[in-house]
């Protein structure tokens, strides 16, 4: 809950050794807007070096283990204890990010994209807006991906996975108007990140620290009939994605091919 001045409390990170949503949690902890944060992740050594990073901040930080092998009944009751009562932000930073799925012809790799990025994920998304609007206040900031907005040829299963969680995650914004709490679809270009660090950089690139100021704004927005739920990083990425998604199939094609003749 807020505190009498308006400011953060609790603020719990799902993914939590992810570059961006750490680079979110950091941001709010220093502008002292976050005084609790929790980390909930899979791999305990490098959640302890992240939680040391926020320690130094200035926060208190707690780590909540999630099983590497639990299925989403279990996943689901997982973040909800994590959540528990009086949590004010859910950052929901888990995704992976394969280097080449252009072809789709490995069934292994597809399924392991949509196991985390739609599946998984979306498990939790549910799990974290329940909770929320249980307790009549919150905000769920989701990470998507401007490759959401259509699978290109050249990002075909990670596009299509992003879809599914991007459109869970904009369903649920539309479902808890008027609840108390509210969910933020976060749709960034290209970032530079240990997860795109075999990737060719594309146009408008920025870094997780462009994402995190872009959400410590958005979050200072009040939910309304005209409050905005989806935020670019950059802004001009709302003119891009109008693009791609328009775009005829052929013309897609070639632009994507002569983006990664040029390395882009």
């Amino acid at each position: 809950m807020r505190d009498g001045v308006g400011r953060l409390q609790r603020v719990v990170l799902l993914g939590g050794t992810s570059d961006i949503g750490l680079a979110i949690v950091e941001r709010l902890v220093r502008r002292r807007r976050a005084a609790e944060v929790v980390l909930a992740g899979r791999d305990a050594d490098a959640l302890e070096e992240a939680a040391e990073r926020l320690r130094t901040c200035g926060a208190t930080v707690g780590i909540s283990p999630l099983s590497a092998t639990a299925a989403g009944p279990e996943v689901a009751a997982a973040v909800r204890a994590t959540l528990d009562v009086r949590t004010d932000v859910v950052v929901h930073a888990v995704g992976v990010l394969p280097h080449d799925d252009r072809d789709g012809d490995d069934p292994g790799l597809a399924t392991a994209v949509f196991d985390v990025n739609t599946t998984g994920s979306g498990v939790m998304l549910l799990a974290a807006a329940r909770t929320l609007q249980a307790q009549g206040h919150g905000t769920l900031v989701a990470l998507s991906s401007v490759a959401a907005v259509r699978a290109r040829p050249d990002n075909l299963v990670y596009g299509a996975a992003k879809a599914g969680y991007d459109a869970l995650a904009c369903g649920l914004a539309d479902q808890l108007r008027g609840t108390g709490a509210r969910v933020l679809v976060v749709r960034p270009g290209f970032i530079h990140s240990r997860m795109t660090a075999t990737h060719d950089e594309a146009p408008l690139a920025r870094h997780p620290s462009d994402v995190a100021v872009a959400v410590d704004r958005a979050l200072d927005r009040r939910d309304g009939p005209t409050a905005r739920r989806i935020v670019w990083v950059p802004p001009a990425m709302a003119v891009v994605a109008a693009g791609i998604r328009t775009m005829p199939g052929p013309v897609l094609t070639a632009v994507a091919r002569r983006l990664e003749e040029r390395g882009g």
